[in-house]
């Protein structure tokens, strides 16, 4: 593989996915040693990343907010998405927004994985002790804070969720 073949594998990755710089450049990283290089001096794939921010097709603030939108879609909090955007490579300067769109959709997107999960106020019943406890712990794992979690846990099947009490449960 040659440069030019390089920057139009680039070319048709940042095409085709939502990346990030980082995870542009491990994706021609990988490229270049699955493929081999074809020259004397290997590629600089830092060299094609930067070239691809410059010009807009690689864009880290907007990808780290649109991952941020999405997680809290499915339910996920900003535990979760402090997670994904570390192993995204986005840094915390391009972290901002996408964190404040996490804590702004913080207690919608618990209920969501509540609603999914049938804990708390979708559950058919009350749980008992060992349920309320993994329900509990798959909230965590969802990456919500504990107090918003247990108040979520803590309502009766079929009692209809108040969002600024569980708001300042936070």
């Amino acid at each position: 593989m040659d440069e030019e073949a390089l920057e139009a594998l680039a070319l048709h990755y940042v095409g085709r996915y939502a990346t990030s710089r980082a995870k542009l450049l491990r994706y021609l990283s990988r490229k270049i040693a699955e493929r081999g290089w074809a020259g004397a001096r290997p590629a600089d794939a830092d060299r094609i990343a930067d070239r691809f921010v410059e010009l807009g097709y690689v864009d880290d603030a907007a990808f780290a907010a649109s991952r941020a939108r999405s997680l809290a879609s499915r339910g996920y909090g900003k535990r979760r998405l402090d997670q994904q955007l570390y192993a995204d490579g986005i840094a915390d300067e391009q972290a901002g927004e996408a964190r404040r769109i996490a804590e702004q959709h913080s207690v919608e997107a618990a209920l969501h994985f509540a609603r999914r999960k049938r804990v708390g106020p979708y559950a058919s019943e009350r749980p008992d002790p060992a349920r309320r406890e993994k329900a509990i712990a798959s909230m965590l794992r969802a990456g919500h804070p504990f107090a918003l979690v247990r108040a979520i846990v803590d309502l009766a099947p079929g009692e209809e969720p108040d969002h600024e009490r569980l708001a300042e449960a936070i």
